[in-house]
């Protein structure tokens, strides 16, 4: 499975909503997401990954923007073990 698909399947389930909704490009805004719940599912998205998420701020404004910013992370957290 990929990391957009886990993270797609992850926000079914945290926020109830349809997978066939969950497009790559779907805004974060458009599905009913307030910044509040976009922190709490990445704190569940570290968990998932185990990743940590950067201390600055990242613009996330899609699906697709989270999954790029767990794959960069996962990247770097592998070839700094």
């Amino acid at each position: 499975m990929s990391t957009l698909q886990t993270i797609q399947r992850m926000m079914a389930e945290q926020f109830e909503l349809k997978e066939e909704t969950l497009a790559p490009d779907a805004e974060l805004e458009s599905l009913g997401l307030d910044s509040l719940s976009v922190i709490e599912f990445m704190f569940n998205i570290e968990d998932e990954f185990k990743i940590k998420l950067p201390d600055e701020r990242v613009e996330l404004k899609t699906i697709q923007d989270i999954a790029n910013v767990v794959d960069r992370l996962v990247a770097e957290q592998q070839n700094a073990s």
